[in-house]
């Protein structure tokens, strides 16, 4: 009787041991565990096909011959999406500049006995409820170095905010608020969102009040040099100041991006935007939630795509992978034993197609952690043991 015990303490020990294990190095796979917070998400979509989608088919309106007897309409999924955006207001400090003052000789003699004083400074953008406990997902720059944040819903009621952390890489930022009867948005899916497809942009746009804007989506998978941990989709959907942080939705009504920033020679609409998909958008805001911050795996490399002349010139047989071009000193990739002029094919043995593919790999690895690295050296593959380790936050420009 006494082995029959021992035997199942072992047994339970073990199991115990190995669920504490699987939830460090591979969480997904605890799909028991309790979600950080309560979303809304929507169905995951039917294959495509040539049906036109419900909110698509011609409504009947008064028959007029200024509209005729159908119109399509798209009120019913800005109606559904509408009360999840608020306007997001602060304050911030910003210091007054003068090209005297700033004058280095000048600061040699006089020092900072004569800097301006700093100006308080309006900051202005758009968010969207993602949870009844009042989490607002928003753009970093919308809330960074601000205080006394005001958050004003639908119906105008104004409530204050709080930051529940920010992630400078994505441009994503949590502010929360202590309200009842929210709104939570829907969660769509853009990994499916294909171009052509019609799109609404809602924010509030230069303090004019809450604004719906069509359009589609223009392309997917954008990928621009201020951020290296996401692909963005681009949108001809009128996106003006003040829209950062609001809410880029279906047809449903379900959100699909996080609007973000506009290409402007002009500091207006031009009809090009971008908005971080709701898929990344999401991964980063759990974290935040649940952490205050996002942590993501470094090798201290820096990465080059590799263009068909490259591939020639190395003698490689096609362009997937990156190219190491840069290791910083004492770094895990140099402990790890990679070397200049190496292109990784493969991280944690999940192929990679290119520097972005390469980075996100990177990052979603966990610090701390020995993951294999497969490249090509000298078109050999060679693989790697790396101990990942944890990269530091995006410094801030002025630009930011």
């Amino acid at each position: 009787m006494r082995n029959v015990w021992l035997v199942f303490a072992q047994t339970v020990t073990v199991t115990l041991a190995v669920i504490f294990v699987v939830s460090l190095v591979r969480p997904e796979w605890m799909a028991w565990r309790r979600p950080v917070i309560q979303m809304h998400e929507s169905a995951s979509p039917a294959p495509a096909s040539p049906v036109v989608p419900a909110s698509l088919a011609p409504a009947p309106v008064r028959d007029t011959p200024a509209s005729g007897p159908h119109a399509y309409s798209f009120s019913a999924a800005a109606l559904k999406a509408m009360p999840s955006v608020v306007n997001i207001s602060a304050t911030r400090q910003v210091r007054r500049r003068d090209p005297l003052l700033d004058d280095p000789a000048f600061q040699r003699f006089f020092g900072e006995r004569f800097n301006l004083p700093p100006v308080t400074q309006m900051s202005l953008g758009s968010g969207v409820i993602v949870s009844r406990e009042g989490y607002i997902l928003t753009n970093d720059h919308v809330v960074d170095g601000v205080s006394d944040i005001q958050v004003t819903l639908q119906g105008g009621r104004t409530l204050p905010g709080r930051i529940v952390g920010t992630d400078p890489d994505t441009d994503l930022a949590v502010v929360r608020i202590t309200a009842s009867g929210l709104t939570p948005i829907t969660f769509g899916h853009s990994d499916q969102t294909r171009v052509g497809e019609v799109v609404l942009a809602i924010g509030d746009p230069f303090m004019v009040g809450q604004t719906v804007t069509m359009g589609i989506v223009s392309a997917v998978g954008r990928e621009i040099s201020s951020n290296p941990f996401g692909s963005f989709i681009q949108t001809d959907a009128a996106i003006n100041p003040g829209n950062s942080g609001g809410a880029l939705v279906d047809i449903n009504g379900d959100l699909i991006g996080i609007n973000t920033l506009i290409f402007s020679r002009s500091g207006g609409y031009q009809g090009i935007g971008f908005a971080i998909p709701v898929g990344l958008a999401k991964h980063v805001m759990e974290q935040i939630i649940e952490t205050g911050g996002v942590t993501r795996g470094w090798l201290g490399v820096e990465l080059g795509d590799i263009t068909p002349e490259l591939a020639e010139s190395l003698g490689l047989k096609d362009t997937r992978g990156a190219i190491v071009g840069a290791i910083e000193r004492d770094s895990p990739a140099e402990k790890g034993g990679m070397k200049l002029g190496d292109v990784i094919v493969a991280v944690n043995g999940s192929p990679v197609a290119d520097t972005t593919a390469t980075l996100n790999a990177i990052a979603e690895m966990h610090p701390g952690k020995s993951v294999p690295v497969k490249v090509l050296r000298r078109n050999r593959e060679v693989q790697l043991d790396v101990m990942v380790g944890k990269r530091r936050p995006r410094p801030r420009t002025a630009d930011d």
